[in-house]
């Protein structure tokens, strides 16, 4: 995924915000075991009394507290308190402090007169174990005011007590405080649960928004990276040459472009939800158990350990059958795909059989790699299920022991197990990443093998200019070409020159580089030595689209696209030609009588790759296109081998009188086709062995003459 990191940069401030949310949803997750503590320690436990600072208290008592208090605790305490009775309370205020308080009626009581955070704190911090040692004593000595010893020895009792007895035993001690005043303890029960609710549900809500958002964008930059990945890779392959693809086959070409981009593409979101979450909870997660209990934190470390151990063991194993399947689907798509481009053979052969067994082992090949990779990935969850068990057993039954030592509440152990499950829910979701991270990973490199591939035909750095005096005058000089990696040259010292308004015919024997000759001139491929010139300038010092825009290039295996006929014809000219063109290059293909026999004309159908089509016609359609787009060279590359001889005779006939003044190069088998051309070029092994007309070839060039002969009598050669 690495190699494709820079695909991401477009997206970058949508990952940050992706990020923010994931930091607040995570802040969410783990808020919520510490609000679920406080309804179990403080809303169940303590009826919803959260500390040891009472909210009131009856004058004796505060009596009783200054006894065991230092002058600066003292001073804090009667800051913090206001002494309330009838006489010095307005009406009002009398009646809402009766309702809360009944026993006002009766005697002056104490009321909290502070809300400052920091002042409850410090007197928290030394009124529980005050309230504990009153407690303490009263049980004793059952007396109002304690004496000298008494107040002594239960400072030495504290030394030796947990907190958490000491606080819980001092808030039952003002619960029972409250009882005496009248306060209705079940309300302040309900009302605090009902508060830390409302808390939770806020929260709640507030981790499912940036969820949602966090999908929302996820899903938004993965189908964008997906988009952006199919066109990057299809410009990249429409700039190959034919180099290029000779290291491609078509199967994995389409294999990179869909399957491995969909790979890609479900890993960006994985990864923009889960593998940027999972540290930030993990983190957090440890962060907070700690922060509850320490003495439980090895638990956790040892669910951690097992689970990396898993995934580490599981990700080793899958690994290199993930790259196995990824050639396993190429090989399945070129078998598919040879078959369906090679079913009237097949079918002629009577080689069906022969062929399902073909892609039945490519299937089976797939299969049972798919399978191995599924079952050692069935083995993940269950044992993440096993381990994820075993850790809450642990938890509950250490647990349970820490509560019998009175170490913990009963809120601490449910908060820790809370976070220990997100902890290893965290490395779950690194774990399940990891089952699609291995195919993800080779579908990057794949895509990244056809995006970093150099190209072999590239525009020059300072391109050169075309001279306008000069209209389509090609030149070879010295040319010699051999395929990248052959030792032995295809094409040997060829020169020649092709001049406006003249044909320049290319005949041999099967092999003999007449094509890779005529593929040199568009540069599908480029010259090893010498080199081309086009209108004086050599074509590798101009740019590909200048020097294409000026031929016309007619393949030896005609290629129509799905559409119309009328959409095929303007395909050559960006869809920008008007009607008299088209139909003046129909009849000049001598396209017409087809095309009007058809119900909807020029604007027929044309299937997949030209299959409703005979061969003639298709070749007469792809000449139209050729000559619609008016270019200065026209290039025929065995063009006319599907036309009967009576069509073939009236285009070239046609062609002739309608294209005058452009340059025109015709590679073909029949001597019938190049007979009248101006410039006959003979080839033979790669190296020029005859160049003239045809009756200067029919005398001085004997193969020539050889494949002369073999076509026509020595009559119809006039020898």
């Amino acid at each position: 995924m690495l190699k494709l990191i820079k695909e991401f940069k477009p997206f970058t401030i949508s990952i940050i915000i992706i990020i923010g949310l994931l930091f607040l949803q995570a802040m969410t997750d783990l808020a919520l075991p510490d609000y679920m503590s406080n309804i179990v320690n403080i809303g169940i436990q303590q009826n919803g009394i959260e500390n040891t600072v009472p909210e009131v208290m009856k004058v004796e008592f505060m009596e009783k507290i200054k006894i065991f208090l230092n002058q600066d605790e003292k001073r804090l305490l009667e800051s913090s308190y206001r002494l309330i009775d009838k006489d010095n309370l307005t009406e009002k205020e009398y009646k809402m402090y009766l309702k809360k308080y009944p026993s006002l009626e009766r005697e002056k009581l104490y009321v909290l007169d502070t809300s400052s955070k920091e002042d409850i704190e410090k007197m928290d911090s030394f009124l529980g174990k005050t309230i504990f040692i009153i407690m303490g004593i009263e049980k004793e000595t059952l007396q109002g005011v304690p004496s000298q010893s008494d107040i002594e020895n239960p400072f030495v009792l504290l030394e030796s007590l947990p907190e958490t007895i000491i606080k819980q035993s001092a808030i039952n001690y003002i619960k029972g405080l409250y009882e005496s005043i009248g306060v209705n303890i079940e309300r302040i029960q309900s009302n605090y649960i009902l508060y830390i609710a409302r808390i939770m549900l806020f929260i709640a809500l507030l981790g499912m928004v940036a969820s949602i958002s966090v999908g929302f964008l996820s899903a938004r930059i993965s189908a964008s990276l997906g988009r952006n990945l199919r066109n990057k890779v299809f410009k990249k392959v429409t700039s190959f040459s034919n180099e290029e693809f000779d290291n491609f086959s078509t199967a994995s070409l389409i294999t990179r472009s869909t399957n491995d981009i969909q790979q890609v593409q479900m890993f960006t979101v994985i990864m923009l939800r889960m593998v940027f979450y999972a540290p930030i909870l993990g983190v957090g997660g440890v962060m907070r158990a700690l922060d509850t209990n320490t003495s439980m934190a090895w638990i956790v470390a040892v669910g951690v350990g097992a689970i990396f151990i898993l995934v580490m063991a599981l990700f080793a194993i899958a690994m290199p059958k993930f790259k196995i399947v990824q050639k396993l689907v190429d090989k399945v798509n070129l078998v598919m795909r040879e078959s369906l481009n090679g079913m009237l053979v097949i079918r002629a052969f009577n080689t069906q059989e022969f062929e399902e067994n073909k892609f039945d082992n490519a299937n089976k090949d797939l299969t049972r790699t798919n399978l191995f990779v599924s079952r050692i990935m069935t083995i993940m969850m269950p044992t993440m299920n096993f381990i994820m068990n075993g850790i809450i057993l642990l938890i509950v039954w250490i647990g349970a022991h820490e509560i019998d030592k009175a170490n913990i509440q009963v809120g601490d152990m449910m908060a820790f197990m809370q976070y220990a499950m997100q902890i290893i829910m965290s490395f779950l979701m690194l774990s399940m990443v990891s089952i699609i991270l291995p195919r993800a990973s080779v579908s990057a490199q794949r895509i990244a093998q056809v995006l970093d591939k150099d190209t072999t035909i590239k525009d020059p750095e300072e391109p050169k200019k075309f001279d306008k005096d000069i209209k389509g005058l090609l030149e070879f000089k010295n040319v010699s070409f051999k395929y990248p990696g052959a030792e032995e040259y295809i094409l040997k010292d060829i020169n020649f020159t092709a001049k406006p308004g003249e044909i320049t015919a290319f005949i041999g024997s099967t092999g003999s580089g007449k094509s890779t000759l005529i593929n040199l001139i568009p540069r599908f491929y480029d010259v090893t030595e010498g080199q081309i010139l086009l209108d004086g300038v050599d074509i590798r010092d101009i740019k590909l689209h200048d020097l294409r825009e000026k031929i016309g290039y007619v393949p030896q295996k005609s290629v129509l696209f799905t559409g119309t006929i009328e959409s095929n014809l303007k395909y050559g000219k960006n869809f920008d030609t008007s009607d008299e063109d088209i139909i003046k290059a129909i009849e000049i293909a001598q396209a017409k009588e087809f095309i009007d026999e058809k119900t909807d004309g020029i604007l027929s159908e044309i299937a997949q790759g030209g299959t409703n089509v005979s061969g003639g016609q298709k070749q007469r359609l792809s000449i139209a296109r050729a000559l619609v787009k008016k270019p200065e060279i026209f290039i025929f590359d065995d063009s006319f081998s599907a036309l009967d001889f009576k069509t073939d005779a009236a285009l070239r006939m046609a062609i002739s009188e309608e294209i005058k003044g452009r340059t025109m190069l015709i590679v073909a088998q029949r001597i019938n086709t190049i007979m009248n051309a101006k410039n006959i070029i003979v080839l033979d092994q790669g190296k020029i062995v005859g160049m003239g007309n045809h009756k200067e070839l029919l005398k001085k060039c004997n193969v020539y003459r050889q494949i002369a002969l073999s076509q026509l009598s020595e009559e119809e050669l006039a020898i």
